[in-house]
């Protein structure tokens, strides 16, 4: 790479288990690049095993960003995500590196690499609509919505989009529609390369079941027992993960080691096709094969093609 140009970010998408860990430990060795986290369940500390965060021995020499940033308590916030990440994609090309942006969370990667202006919050605002809907019911407020979005209202079907659509029309005049992206690189942030790791699906299905497997054997329930104690339950995002929320029962007693298992891998193998779908849709992405004897050289052969 020319490090005289403004070294392209780099990001790394696909399903979960489909190996974007492995590939872009490789590709940061090969373009003297450092890596961004991109997975919201990896920003929490302690959420290690179930998250399968890389650990400090497999990041090596590699610096490694955005994780470990948040406790278990507090709420992920996609909007501060995407200035911090662009903050921290400035700095690494400043010192001639290569941004790695790496992950599954597809909103996240879109919020830094697109042109997406992230709607004010009024968490005032948003409580007073949601004492409306618990009084009145939905229709009026479906109708206000029709009045004034009805491009929203014809999408939005469940109650929660709902008072945040309205939360948005109301707190800014503007139709919660206006805010919604487009497929457009973010000028600041350009060049950049997207590879996605694509995988036989019966395939990554028994990768996924081999991954729960092994992170209940490395100690799922003890570090869920951990952040139990941390108070995991009062956070909003981190207890949703797929995995934490299956062992917290289990800590309850409402489910064996084995039901819980059996309930995390159905629950990715979907979350993995819903992930399937979000990246399939963007026809930016240049998809690999995997696994593949020589994934990162044709990685590397997309980024040159890609950057001249």
């Amino acid at each position: 790479m020319n490090s005289a140009a403004v070294q392209p970010l780099i990001a790394l998408v696909g399903p979960t288990a489909s190996g974007k860990t492995g590939l872009s430990l490789n590709l940061a060795e090969a373009l003297d690049g450092e890596i961004i986290n991109a997975d919201s369940m990896q920003f929490y500390r302690g959420m290690d095993i179930g998250t399968a965060k890389v650990t400090p021995a497999e990041r090596g020499e590699t610096p490694h960003h955005l994780f470990d940033t948040l406790e278990v308590t507090e709420e992920a916030s996609v909007a501060e995500y995407q200035n911090t990440a662009r903050e921290v994609i400035q700095d690494i090309r400043a010192r001639g590196k290569t941004p790695i942006m790496v992950g599954g969370s597809g909103l996240y990667i879109r919020a830094v690499t697109d042109v997406i202006e992230f709607p004010p919050t009024d968490p005032e605002l948003r409580e007073q609509i949601q004492q409306e809907l618990e009084a009145d019911g939905a229709a009026e407020l479906r109708q206000e919505l029709r009045e004034a979005d009805p491009e929203s209202a014809a999408v939005i079907k469940d109650d929660r989009r709902l008072v945040r659509a309205l939360e948005v029309i109301r707190l800014t005049g503007r139709s919660f529609t206006s805010y919604m992206p487009v497929r457009r690189y973010e000028p600041s942030i350009e060049p950049v390369v997207q590879l996605g790791i694509r995988m036989d699906r019966t395939l990554l299905h028994q990768r996924i079941e081999e991954r729960v497997h092994q992170m209940s054997e490395t100690g799922l329930l003890e570090e869920v027992r951990q952040l139990a104690a941390a108070g995991l339950r009062e956070g909003r995002t981190a207890a949703q993960a797929i995995g934490y929320q299956q062992f917290l029962r289990v800590v309850d007693g409402a489910l064996s080691v084995d039901q819980a298992v059996e309930e995390t891998i159905i629950a990715t193998r979907k979350f993995a096709r819903r992930q399937e779908t979000w990246f399939r849709a963007d026809p930016r992405i240049h998809w690999l094969d995997a696994p593949a004897d020589n994934l990162t050289e044709q990685a590397m052969e997309v980024i040159r093609a890609a950057t001249g």
